[in-house]
């Protein structure tokens, strides 16, 4: 794996998080602690007040409030009780919006990832989804609210870049009760990879 930097704040520090969401494919997603790392192929933009499939639609509460803190913050939470989701937290403080992590393809620690999913190493169903992918990376709701630059989650760029033909625009998984904004094409992946979920808009 080529060598790599960690993301600075100001990457995530911008208004529109499908600008996010697009430059993050590609990025490595790493947990020091255990030497796992994943590079992403799959996100998903969510916008704040305008944007009805968001969290944050309806305005803080205790369960969001992450969400509106710092950008390049981890903000986790359990979908069904049960599957952790990793967002990152984009725009300045106070404003909702956030980049949900769909899919990875580990790239260190793979066997390590593969036993926590109970999954052969070369499956892509140890990091396709966003619930698979926080299991195999060992991603805990502690985490929740920790820094992206300097706390036990990490994103990095190696220099890997995307052209606009290798990656994928449509529909966000599972939003149909959001009226329009069911619509918006804030759903990014890279284009042919294994290692993208199956979930179809």
């Amino acid at each position: 794996m080529r060598r790599s930097k960690v993301l600075p704040k100001s990457f995530y520090a911008r208004e529109d998080p499908v600008e996010v969401a697009r430059d993050l494919l590609g990025k490595i997603l790493r947990v020091p602690s255990d030497g796992c790392a994943a590079r992403i192929v799959e996100t998903e933009a969510y916008g704040g007040p305008l944007d009805r499939a968001s969290h944050a639609w309806r305005g803080k509460t205790p369960r969001n409030q992450t969400m509106f803190g710092p950008p390049g913050t981890a903000y986790i939470y359990l979908c069904y009780g049960m599957h952790r989701m990793l967002n990152v937290v984009t725009a300045p403080k106070g404003v909702a919006a956030a980049v949900l992590i769909r899919g990875v393809e580990p790239v260190a620690g793979q066997a390590r990832m593969a036993r926590r999913r109970k999954y052969s190493p070369n499956d892509p169903r140890v990091g396709a989804g966003p619930g698979a992918l926080t299991q195999a990376l060992g991603i805990r709701m502690g985490w929740d609210g920790c820094d992206l630059v300097s706390g036990p989650i990490r994103i990095e760029d190696d220099g890997m870049r995307l052209t606009d033909s290798e990656v994928r625009r449509g529909r966000r998984v599972g939003v149909d009760y959001a009226g329009p904004a069911a619509r918006f094409p804030w759903r990014f992946s890279v284009c042919e990879n294994p290692w993208v979920s199956r979930a179809k808009a």
